[in-house]
C-alpha cells in the first residue's frame, strides 16, 4: 500500500490562509501593518526568483512590502549601512538578505549586523542560541516548515525515534533541535546522520520519523528506510530536463528528492513529494515569522 502523501502546497495553503485573518485582525485592532524588505544585491536570476516570491507571499496577506534592489558593486560599508537603516525603521519587522552575495562583501558580517528580533530568517547567532535553550523568538524557516507538515498530517512526535541525514545550519543542525525541545510538535529522540556515519542504514532503518537533507539524488533507499516510517524529504536535485506539458516547446528541469521516491512511497507511512513537499513552506515560515514580529511589536504575545 502506497504512503499518505504530504502535500506541502495544501499546508502552506492553509497557513497562508491563517495568516492574512490575523493579518488583517492585527491591521484593524492595533494599526500595525507587518512590514517585510528583502534586500538583493546584483542581480543573480535564481535570487531574483525568490525574492520576487517571497515579495508576492507578502503581499497576497496583506503585509507592507519592500524589495530594495542594490547593485553588484555596493560597498560592503554601504550594505551594512542599508541594514542598519532597517534595523531602526519601525515600519519594519523584517529584514531578508538574500544569499549568495558578491565576494567582496562579508555575509557573516552583514547577517550578523541584523537586528536579531527582524531577523525572520533566524540564522543571528542570537536567535540560534535562543532555539537551542528553548526560548526561540524566530525558528529557521524551512525547519520550522518541516516541524508543521509533522504537527498538521498527525504525525506524532513525543517519543519518536526520529533520524536526520544532513548536519547544515539551514536544515540539519535546526531541525534536529526543534525536535527534541521539551514541546509540543517535538519531545522526540533524535539522531543526526552526516557523511561521517558508519553503518548508517543502522540508524535510518530505526526511524519512526526519518528526515533527509543529504544533498544528493536518491541518497535513501528504501532498503534503509523502517516499515510505515514518516519520510520527509528536503533535497531538491536537478537531474534533467523534460519538455513541459503546459508550454510545448519549453524545457522544464527535473526534480528529484534526496528519497527514491517510487521506491520508498511503498514502504513508508506517509513521505513528502518533490516538488510540492517541504519546499512551499519556507516562505510560508517566513510570512509566520514576520507576522509575529509585527505581533510583539504590538506589544501581544503568543
Amino acid at each position: 500500500m502506497s504512503a499518505k502523501i504530504i502535500s506541502g502546497k495544501d499546508v502552506a495553503a492553509e497557513i497562508r490562509a491563517e495568516l492574512k485573518e490575523e493579518t488583517a485582525k492585527l491591521i484593524a485592532d492595533k494599526g500595525v501593518t507587518p512590514g517585510l524588505v528583502t534586500i538583493l544585491v546584483g542581480a543573480d536570476p535564481a535570487s531574483m526568483s525568490y525574492v520576487t516570491a517571497k515579495q508576492r507571499a507578502a503581499k497576497e496577506l496583506g503585509f507592507h512590502s519592500i524589495q530594495d534592489s542594490q547593485p553588484a558593486d555596493i560597498s560592503e560599508e554601504d550594505l551594512l549601512a542599508l541594514v542598519e537603516k532597517y534595523n531602526n525603521d519601525p515600519a519594519i519587522h523584517g529584514i531578508l538578505v538574500q544569499l549568495p552575495l558578491p565576494k567582496h562583501i562579508d555575509e557573516t558580517k552583514v547577517l550578523f549586523a541584523l537586528d536579531p528580533d527582524k531577523d525572520v530568517d533566524g540564522f543571528h547567532p542570537v536567535n540560534v542560541g535562543r532555539l537551542m535553550i528553548g526560548d526561540a523568538k524566530f525558528l529557521p524557516c524551512t525547519p520550522f516548515g518541516i516541524q508543521q507538515l509533522l504537527i498538521r498530517s498527525g504525525t506524532k512526535t513525543e517519543g519518536a525515534e526520529v533520524v536526520v541525514v544532513g548536519r547544515s545550519n539551514i536544515v540539519g543542525k535546526p531541525i534536529a533541535n526543534i525536535l527534541l525541545q521539551k514541546a509540543d510538535g517535538a519531545n522526540a529522540t533524535v539522531t543526526v546522520c552526516h557523511t561521517r556515519t558508519k553503518n548508517m542504514e543502522e540508524h535510518t532503518r530505526r526511524a519512526d520519523i526519518l528526515i533527509v537533507a543529504a544533498g544528493f539524488p536518491k541518497a535513501i533507499t528504501a532498503d534503509m528506510v523502517k516499515e510505515g516510517a514518516v519520510v520527509i524529504d528536503v533535497g531538491v536535485n536537478r537531474v534533467g530536463e523534460k519538455e513541459s506539458v503546459k508550454t510545448p516547446g519549453k524545457m522544464v528541469a527535473i526534480l528529484e528528492g534526496d528519497v527514491d521516491f517510487d521506491a520508498v512511497k511503498e514502504k513508508a507511512s506517509a513521505i513528502t513529494p518533490v516538488p510540492g513537499g517541504v519546499g512551499p513552506m519556507t516562505i510560508t515560515m517566513l510570512m509566520f515569522n514576520t507576522l509575529k514580529s509585527a505581533k510583539l511589536a504590538a506589544g501581544l504575545t503568543e
